[in-house]
């Protein structure tokens, strides 16, 4: 699973996830790509799931690109402890995506093909998620 090497600070605070992406919010790499449509916090283990089945789907086909990393820590406290006493330890990983941001993208591939590929990934993510082509958004 994905995580960093080494992080400058162990514990972060929760942030606001508000707006639209800024960066990552075109193809850049393949010819298509995975696109968010909410905002939210995906873990590392959704992230590597949906890249299990998107690998699967393509036959190991065509070139996958995975544009987010998951970099921000989640930390929870234990069951069944009581309030106080700081701050839980980190628990899992997380990569904070906003509306049009790209998570995948995948090129060497037919369209229907991609098409189908992503919509499966699409479903081992707790978001809305939509299939975008490089041609398409350059005709926009």
């Amino acid at each position: 699973m994905l995580s960093p090497k080494r992080v400058k600070h162990r514990k972060v605070q929760r942030g606001k996830t508000k707006g639209e992406a800024q960066a990552g919010n075109s193809p850049a790499f393949g010819e298509f790509a995975l696109m968010c449509e909410e905002p939210f916090w995906i873990t590392a283990r959704q992230l590597e799931a949906a890249r299990v089945a998107l690998n699967r789907h393509i036959k190991r086909g065509g070139k996958l690109w995975v544009r987010i990393f998951p970099d921000k820590p989640y930390s929870k406290k234990p069951l069944e402890v009581r309030m106080g006493k700081g701050k839980g330890g980190p628990e899992y990983w997380v990569a904070v995506v906003r509306p049009g941001t790209v998570l995948f993208e995948l090129a060497g591939v037919t369209r229907e093909l991609a098409a189908s590929a992503m919509k499966l990934a699409g479903s081992k993510l707790p978001i809305k998620t939509k299939f975008v082509a490089r041609a398409d958004m350059e005709m926009e």
